[in-house]
């Protein structure tokens, strides 16, 4: 992967060549992207930069050994972290390799398809966090920088994240982390104050997606505009007749896709109301919420996303879940 190979996000991309250019690599990366954000297409990217041997015009060749081993992910001394179920991601890495080769700008969706674990709860254990110590602990095969590359790291338990967070504090010479979070906020303190944030724009696919997949984002945009416009009218009944067409999506998945999607939304609303407006790609019905809602407001509506997920995920009644989402939200806004 190379930074030509990636729309958008110039500014980001800027800034990764002139860390690797300047020498001054921050130890810690951490990404922070909406599902499906491309982040972890610039962090490979980043690292076929890093490990080229004939850099030219800010970027990698794609042509020199370490550049083929990169877009092959097969690199010896660059490590894949992800959450999963019943094992460790080692035991998934044939199957990481094969999505993320033919669509870096995948979704967690895809991923647990791909791993075949879709619908199942799955986490980053302290298994993985001791494979990966005991991989960093020896010397890198190639003489060179070793890598890990942690994808969703607010999905570690409580004693994984532990167990790695010495390592990200203090790397062995030449260890780079990056971290790809959709949720900075559910990571541990202490390891997001150890990593540079960077912030990554939502990837616009104009190729490759299903007519069914964007017929989807096009339903739970126009779910989330009736939803807000009964809200922010005092309507109760409205945002109540909102929320009975929410529940009846017809999967857990669905479900859980739009409470992504809205909380996507709200962190939006959040940037634009402290003045960071620059920071997002908003549409029309975005400004027009973070005008018109209190401040308190994201937040609130993110925690009680994150609630519903957690309660579609234990399969609670859906009409349940959004019903009393819209109680919440109607409090709140």
């Amino acid at each position: 992967m190379t930074f030509a190979q990636i729309q958008g996000n110039e500014k980001v991309k800027q800034a990764l060549v002139s860390m690797v250019d300047g020498g001054r690599i921050p130890h810690a990366i951490m990404f922070d992207e909406p599902d499906g954000g491309g982040a972890v297409a610039l962090a490979l990217a980043f690292l076929q930069y890093l490990y080229c041997q004939r850099r030219h015009g800010g970027d990698s060749c794609s042509q020199c050994p370490s550049c083929n081993k990169i877009s092959k992910l097969i690199h010896p001394d660059i490590h894949f972290v992800f959450p999963v179920t019943g094992g460790t991601a080692l035991s998934f890495i044939k199957n990481w390799r094969e999505l993320v080769t033919a669509n870096p700008f995948f979704t967690e969706a895809e991923l647990g398809e791909a791993l075949g674990i879709e619908g199942k709860s799955s986490l980053i254990s302290v298994a993985d966090a001791s494979e990966l110590l005991q991989a960093l602990s020896l010397s890198a095969l190639e003489g060179g920088y070793r890598a890990v590359l942690i994808y969703l790291p607010e999905k570690m338990n409580q004693t994984a994240a532990n167990k790695l967070l010495k390592a990200i504090e203090e790397p062995p010479e030449k260890t780079q982390f990056l971290l790809v979070t959709h949720a900075p906020e559910k990571v541990m303190p202490t390891i997001v104050s150890r990593c540079q944030n960077i912030r990554v724009q939502p990837f616009v696919r104009t190729t490759g997606v299903s007519e069914n997949v964007l017929e989807e984002l096009s339903q739970y945009g126009e779910m989330l505009r009736d939803l807000m416009d009964a809200l922010l009218s005092r309507s109760l009944s409205g945002a109540l007749d909102a929320g009975e067409r929410i529940s009846a999506l017809p999967s857990r998945e669905s479900a859980k896709a739009f409470c992504k999607f809205t909380a996507e939304k709200m962190r939006e609303v959040f940037l634009i109301q402290q003045g960071l407006g620059t920071m997002v790609r908003a549409d029309a019905d975005v400004s027009r919420w973070a005008a018109s809602c209190r401040k308190t407001f994201p937040r609130t509506a993110m925690s009680a996303l994150d609630r519903a997920r957690m309660l579609v995920d234990r399969n609670v009644n859906q009409k349940i879940i959004f019903t009393d989402l819209v109680d919440r939200l109607y409090l709140q806004i």
